[in-house]
């Protein structure tokens, strides 16, 4: 899911038989991408890299990747990377990977941007990194009619998404694509999850100032369904 710096570490631990690797792109932001030219996979001759993400009206998605695989943003060329690469444009799409089903979906974002849910095994994991479910309906969170990603993350098992604000800092900055920790959790509420992951971190908070935003606005809230802080190396169990 997306090729920010985590997916370099991804690359250098990945089990040397591992020879397909699928990468969902939910859309082309720097903070998305910049990892992306040093997946090792990628330097592979052996190794098929497949990559997926949304079409746009103006431009195609391979179009606007060529544009970050070449200078002065990269120094390799798309077209010069060893690996069998295959791009894969999508929109409201559903597709399968293996036995995994993957339901793809426009969701409120600036450019073109999708939200993800995998269904495997009646399991259902969703993935919003950037989302502001705020905008779009008239009735957020009292009704799910265009409530934007509500088909994603409906009664899904686990939820990734965007929690970068506190309600103050998101008032001022309506509109930029992202979401408040107290829209977030109204929007799992909404779409009936059972366990939410808040992330996507505004980089300039601390750990305590996140600590502190996590605990106005969840502690002692008696919510229905499980909500956690996103933090590095966390691993989930289903």
């Amino acid at each position: 899911m997306d090729g920010g710096s985590g997916i370099i570490r991804l690359g250098r631990n990945l089990p040397e038989n591992i020879k397909e690797v699928n990468i969902l792109l939910t859309h082309l932001h720097l903070d998305h991408i910049m990892g992306l030219g040093y997946f090792s996979p990628l330097y592979d001759p052996d190794c098929k890299v497949k990559i997926w993400g949304p079409s746009g009206s103006m431009e195609s998605f391979i179009s606007k990747l060529m544009r970050y695989f070449s200078p002065p943003l990269f120094p390799v060329r798309l077209k010069e990377l060893p690996a069998d690469i295959q791009i894969n444009e999508i929109e409201n799409t559903t597709f399968n990977i293996n036995d995994i089903t993957v339901i793809s979906e426009y969701i409120c974002h600036p450019g073109p941007t999708v939200g993800y849910r995998c269904e495997i095994d009646n399991i259902i994991i969703s993935y919003m990194p950037d989302h502001e479910p705020l905008l779009g309906s008239s009735n957020f969170p009292n009704s799910a009619e265009w409530c934007s990603g509500f088909n994603i993350a409906k009664e899904a098992d686990l939820l990734f998404h965007d929690a970068q604000y506190d309600s103050a800092e998101y008032d001022r900055r309506i509109g930029w694509g992202h979401c408040s920790i107290k829209d977030a959790i109204e929007f799992g509420n909404l779409s009936k999850v059972k366990k939410m992951v808040l992330f996507h971190h505004d980089p300039t908070n601390s750990d305590e100032q996140l600590e502190a935003m996590f605990n106005e606005n969840v502690e002692n809230k008696n919510l229905n369904f499980v909500v956690v802080m996103g933090k590095e190396n966390d691993v989930f169990f289903l």
